[in-house]
């Protein structure tokens, strides 16, 4: 099928888990990603366990719809034939720390005069500027150093990371969105530019008021656990099967409509829990009165009442019942992509669908350096007894 990039050609030179992520979305939307890793071993995280047929699951969930290619960026002609691929490309991808492409003579100025068309996407930790810029960043400490990781968990207990690098995957997000709006400003001006995102920024994007708040009225953003911060009743509550259910019942409408599927009809009598305001104020009476009627029925039976009245609810699922959700396998958001030794690796699906143009699977996972030959020849015209001495020397 052809996707809506299909033409367009990425040089993947991204690590872990935000610039691999970025390049996966642009090659799911058609776009021919090449993958540069490092000779002999591949990107580190191949050694991430567990391994299924020799590889990492952690890297194939960030590379599929791709090619590899191994290069040593460490050797001067690897470098070169770094600088080459860019001449050819339409985007180049990287996440090193500011300075390293430089120091390698791939810095913006360099590729933008090989190719004035080139994008180049940049993401980093704390930003190229600034009195951080150098320090190394990973998810965790995006979460730490933003704030984030004080606004999750109970509040009685500590700041608490989030369950999955939800950091690494917005500021990916916020690259590809950026290299879209860069490859749109190209077909008017004719020329690339730089795309930056890094994890710092990322992470404030997802603050929502905590910002506004405490500088206009001197409010810390607090824990709050399973419950929502602006609407009650809004918790995860414990069902007589001992399984939970997540519950969005704030706000007056959706509070009426809880009150009517549960018979509590004496809750919206009650001035205690006459707006939302009032709800949140008396949060704990309100949960202690709806927690009764929850613990004697079961959680399907309780997501069941609440669909009918169309109260948002949900059971708190483990990843078999993901795996087994009616709705998801119905819309194919688990897909199977193949891998060369491994065989067939289940994984999350596409998310944005485009109703002509839709993403697809093309490529298969590949094994570190698989696309090596076929791509020097393909994009840069060397010949086989070239590619052959370069791998002699360790340059590829």
């Amino acid at each position: 099928m052809m996707g809506p990039l299909q033409g367009v050609k990425v040089v993947d030179v991204s690590r872990y888990i935000a610039g691999p992520y970025c390049a996966m979305l642009l090659g799911d939307l058609g776009a021919e990603v090449i993958k540069v890793e490092k000779i002999k071993t591949g990107e580190e995280t191949r050694g991430i366990e567990p391994l299924i047929g020799g590889d990492s699951l952690f890297f194939m969930v960030f590379n599929r719809n791709k090619k590899s290619i191994t290069l040593n960026l460490r050797d001067p002609i690897g470098q070169e034939i770094l600088r080459k691929l860019a001449t050819e490309a339409d985007i180049l991808i990287e996440n090193f720390r500011p300075g390293i492409m430089e120091k390698m003579d791939c810095g913006w100025d360099v590729l933008h005069e090989l190719n004035p068309q080139l994008i180049m996407a940049r993401i980093s930790g704390y930003g190229h500027e600034g009195p951080h810029s150098d320090r190394p960043c990973f998810d965790a400490i995006a979460q730490a150093a933003s704030g984030l990781m004080s606004m999750t968990g109970p509040p009685d207990g500590p700041p608490t990371l989030m369950g999955t690098t939800v950091v690494d995957h917005t500021a990916a997000l916020h690259a590809t969105l950026g290299i879209l709006a860069a490859l749109q400003a190209r077909n008017t001006t004719g020329v690339g530019q730089v795309v930056r995102s890094s994890l710092i920024d990322s992470a404030l994007s997802m603050l929502m008021t905590a910002i506004p708040a405490y500088q206009l009225l001197g409010e810390e953003a607090q824990r709050f656990g399973n419950r929502d911060r602006f609407g009650a009743p809004s918790n995860s509550y414990v069902a007589s099967d001992g399984a939970r259910v997540q519950i969005v019942a704030g706000g007056d409408s959706r509070f009426a409509r809880f009150v009517e599927a549960t018979g509590l009809t004496h809750l919206g009598m009650d001035p205690r829990f006459g707006s939302n305001a009032d709800r949140r104020a008396n949060v704990d009476s309100l949960e202690d009165m709806i927690k009764p009627w929850m613990c004697v029925r079961t959680a399907d039976e309780i997501v069941e009442t609440m669909a009918r009245f169309s109260v948002p609810c949900a059971k708190v699922a483990e990843i078999s019942d993901v795996i087994d959700d009616p709705q998801l396998r119905h819309r194919g958001q688990i897909i199977e992509i193949e891998h060369p030794v491994a065989g067939k690796i289940p994984m999350h699906g596409f998310v944005a669908r485009l109703s002509d143009t839709d993403l697809s699977v093309r490529y298969p996972i590949p094994t570190a350096g698989q696309h090596t030959e076929e791509i020097l020849n393909e994009w840069i015209d060397y010949d086989h007894d070239r590619v052959v001495a370069l791998k002699a020397d360790d340059v590829v």
